[in-house]
């Protein structure tokens, strides 16, 4: 058990981290902490922490662990405003989907006297908000770890044994590697539905009501993805840029050839293109990722 955590950001993945928390009794004291007092008003009623405050600074006194579940644009300016209060040896870690920019946007901002993991839970709904958590999100999925070379092992230990505690399978990533992984597997699939979903949007309205009234799976699915906090996915965007610039670079260019094979009529291409790509739908169901 911890003395202390605080988590800042209450939103779904700040509020599940708390219900896990609780409910495998991690810590003697939580803190939540959200700089929304409709947030904090909405925690203290579910009654997912010890203690609920907008104040982020004082937030983080005395705290043994801090998680930092705010959008990644807003990384760099709640690290630096905690600073002062940070204990020393307490350790700093982060749940943004972008790792390069994070660690950039960090370094300067903690003092040395911490230890920064940076993480990411591969998990998530579309859905925000306290009231969205549930302590089962992480059950069998992925947290990956990018700890900085000066890290020390003990603080990188603790992070993967409170992810262990979640239910998480962890691994360890190179910040650039997870960037580019991610670029592919959320980032590239996000873009794409927003994409979508505004061009149906763009649509006549007499079209665009029928598009509504007869989605069919393949665009329910989408419109579910571009149903997520755009906040959120706009710093995504702006905070991986060359990862997702070179993945999107690659994915025009193979839909440039399907769009080839459509025009020729040719239909051996897109048989052996949708059925290689079938394998990798089984692989995610294999690994119990679906």
């Amino acid at each position: 058990m911890i003395e202390k955590i605080t988590i800042i950001g209450m939103g779904l993945i700040g509020s599940s981290i708390a219900r896990n928390i609780q409910k495998h009794k991690l810590a003697k004291t939580l803190v939540a902490a959200d700089l929304s007092e409709e947030v904090c008003s909405k925690v203290a009623e579910l009654g997912i922490a010890d203690y609920v405050t907008n104040d982020l600074a004082r937030s983080v006194e005395g705290a043994d662990i801090v998680i930092l579940c705010v959008p990644v644009g807003a990384m760099g300016s709640v690290a630096a405003s905690i600073a002062p209060n940070l204990k020393d040896c307490a350790i700093v870690t982060d749940t943004g989907s972008v790792k390069s920019s994070i660690i950039k946007s960090l370094d300067g901002a903690l003092p040395d006297s911490v230890d920064f993991v940076p993480a990411h839970p591969i998990a998530g709904t579309e859905f925000s908000g306290p009231e969205s958590g549930f302590a089962e999100l992480f059950d069998g999925r992925w947290c990956i770890l990018t700890p900085l070379p000066d890290t020390s092992i003990k603080s990188v230990e603790a992070v993967t044994k409170l992810w262990e505690a979640f239910g998480s399978n962890v691994d360890i990533m190179n910040p650039e590697h997870h960037d580019l992984v991610l670029g592919v597997t959320s980032h590239l699939p996000h873009l794409i539905a927003y994409t979508i979903v505004g061009t149906a949007n763009d649509l006549e309205d007499d079209i665009k009501s029928e598009v509504v009234k007869y989605s069919a799976s393949g665009f329910r699915d989408f419109t579910r993805i571009a149903s997520s906090d755009p906040t959120m996915w706009r710093d995504v965007f702006l905070n991986n840029k060359t990862a997702v610039l070179e993945i999107l670079q690659r994915f025009t260019e193979d839909l440039t050839e399907l769009q080839k094979a459509i025009r020729k009529g040719d239909g051996d291409y897109l048989y052996r293109r949708f059925d290689e790509t079938r394998a990798i739908r089984k692989e995610i169901i294999d690994q119990g990722q679906a």
